[in-house]
């Protein structure tokens, strides 16, 4: 009796882990894939200009970035399948009307800012091959809006998640650039040592990341898998950043080139990593900047109009939300028509969406640790010391950060 009680004690302890899996599965996808949009065409342009300029120096930020990513991300998936409600819905609840109109105008500008950058990166990584921007905007704008305007939530988000996939690219393009390891793990303990900082984290991440949990019906008793969906995201997309700064310190910052964009250390890369490296950069490009250019709209549409009070949801039909549907089709329109405007200064629209997010980002951080800190609101999920402590930290060092760079921006100092 004993000898058959062992192997099925063993099955049941196997179909539950099957069971923890699954479930975790079920509720993957929203951590992840706001996580993973950071890694935008803004985002991989910093990251190769910090391994071009500084070369391994600098690998040490991506510490203080998984740990503030983390901790303001997981209070966002916290309070979404605590509350079952957007962050822009919250606020406008708690804090009245008129303050969340102002929010959401701020938050429109800097998305809009945003947008224009991802079609500029679908330009700039097609124009590496030979492609013309007037070839390739226009249809990547119709795909994205395709995408969203004509799919279920369940539908977008699995291409959502596949585009994760080809960030993988970056790590190819890291191993080709054949690094010297021990250099760059010697660089990284070194500098870790000196001390941690925090850097910008988007606003439009906590109000789409809040929304998609809604959205996606994760409840209070799936937050665990919730938080893992998070985390990992966090730790994934940082994996990747670190071996786009380790593909540019390799090669571009050892062999002297200056660049100012990650489509010129695309093009930089040919010469010393060879064609394979350069094209698998470009496609990560590519792919980073079609992929941030359908989350990014999505996620203005979902913040204006939970701020509202209208119908949202990549569920609902046009006729059901057409606030949200017409919002996210005229971010998409303006954002690619102004990349195809000739000679519109392109880098002047990001600058402006830099300082708006500077702005937008110490306000937004606030408005989310007095929320979740409501026991009326959460419960037993309120944030404890620890996390308290870690949170205040992470706004008091990324707000101090978004605002200098918003000052510097506005002053002409950057």
């Amino acid at each position: 009796m004993e000898v058959e009680a062992r192997p099925r004690a063993l099955s049941a302890r196997g179909s539950g882990r099957w069971q923890h899996v699954m479930r975790f599965l079920v509720v993957m996808g929203p951590g992840i894939i706001t996580a993973n949009v950071d890694n935008d065409a803004g985002g991989i342009t910093t990251y190769s200009l910090a391994g071009a300029r500084y070369g391994y120096a600098l690998v040490w930020t991506l510490v203080p970035i998984t740990i503030a990513l983390v901790v303001v991300q997981e209070m966002c998936a916290r309070m979404g399948a605590v509350t079952g409600k957007g962050l822009a819905d919250l606020i406008r609840e708690n804090f009245g009307v008129r303050l969340t109109f102002y929010v959401m105008v701020l938050l429109l500008l800097a998305d809009l800012g945003n947008t224009v950058a991802e079609f500029a990166g679908v330009a700039a990584s097609l124009e590496i091959f030979g492609l013309s921007r007037y070839a390739t905007v226009p249809p990547a704008a119709v795909f994205v809006w395709w995408l969203v305007v004509y799919g279920s939530y369940r539908r977008v988000e699995k291409v959502f998640l596949a585009a994760c996939l080809f960030y993988l690219a970056y790590v190819a393009s890291g191993v080709l650039a054949a690094p010297g390891w021990s250099h760059v793990l010697d660089a990284a303990y070194v500098t870790m040592l000196v001390g941690l900082v925090g850097t910008t984290i988007a606003p439009w991440m906590q109000f789409y990341q809040q929304a998609a949990i809604v959205e996606k019906g994760v409840r209070v008793e799936d937050y665990p898998y919730s938080r893992l969906d998070v985390v990992s995201g966090c730790i994934f997309t940082d994996v990747v950043a670190f071996f786009i700064i380790v593909a540019c310190a390799a090669t571009l910052h050892a062999g002297g080139v200056a660049i100012e964009t990650a489509a010129d250390a695309a093009q930089a890369l040919r010469p010393l990593a060879g064609a394979y490296c350069a094209a698998l950069f470009a496609f990560g490009l590519f792919n980073a900047s079609l992929f941030s250019a359908s989350v990014l709209p999505l996620a203005t549409a979902y913040s204006v109009c939970e701020a509202l009070g209208w119908e949202t949801g990549v569920n609902k039909r046009m006729r059901e939300a057409p606030h949200f549907y017409g919002l996210y089709t005229g971010l998409i329109v303006l954002g690619a028509a102004i990349v195809l405007v000739p000679g519109i200064p392109l880098i002047p629209v990001m600058y402006l969406s830099q300082v708006a997010n500077g702005v937008l980002l110490p306000v937004v951080l606030v408005f989310m640790l007095l929320l979740i800190n409501r026991r009326d609101l959460m419960g037993q999920y309120t944030n404890g010391t620890a996390m308290n402590a870690a949170a205040w930290v992470t706004v008091i060092v990324t707000s101090g950060l978004s605002l200098y760079l918003a000052a510097a921006v506005l002053f002409g100092t950057t």
